[in-house]
């Protein structure tokens, strides 16, 4: 028996050939491009924040990772409307969404646990007692049992 090594072939290729792989790697390639003509139209400094996350059915959603360059966009919405609907790839578009969804900081550390100390608890449940709203009620016993008992020494 013969061994007769694969012959390799070119990531680029191997992903516009494999049938699962093309819808995704063309997707892809379709964000990029849309990605680049929304840059276009964006201050130097706000492209850093704003990425293309879907573009159908005449409705554009950026995802902003600041608060405060989501409302400066917002304010600027309309010329950014105007001026995408000049391109062809954006003839259609009707409106862009903005949502706001900050990127994790990976020197972030996780804060103390809080816990609920059982006379809080005990509060909780003596206020639910008197709640006529039956989900609301549900809520207050909810968290009252989060309370976690004392442990004692044996």
């Amino acid at each position: 028996m013969v061994f007769r090594p694969i012959i390799a072939v070119a990531p680029a290729t191997l992903l516009r050939q494999a049938k699962p792989l093309k819808p995704l790697l063309y997707q892809a390639e379709r964000l990029e491009r849309l990605q680049r003509l929304v840059d276009a139209q964006l201050q130097p400094a706000a492209r850093e924040h704003c990425k293309v996350a879907t573009w159908q059915d005449g409705c554009l959603l950026l995802i902003i990772t600041d608060g405060h360059w989501a409302t400066r966009l917002r304010y600027q919405q309309r010329r950014l409307l105007r001026q995408l609907q000049q391109s062809s790839e954006f003839a259609a578009l009707q409106k862009i969404l903005f949502k706001v969804k900050p990127n994790p900081d990976p020197n972030r550390k996780p804060g103390p646990k809080r816990e609920l100390s059982n006379v809080a608890a005990e509060s909780l449940l003596s206020i639910a007692e008197g709640i006529s709203d039956p989900s609301l009620r549900a809520a207050l016993e909810r968290l009252a049992s989060r309370a976690q008992p004392k442990k004692t020494d044996q």
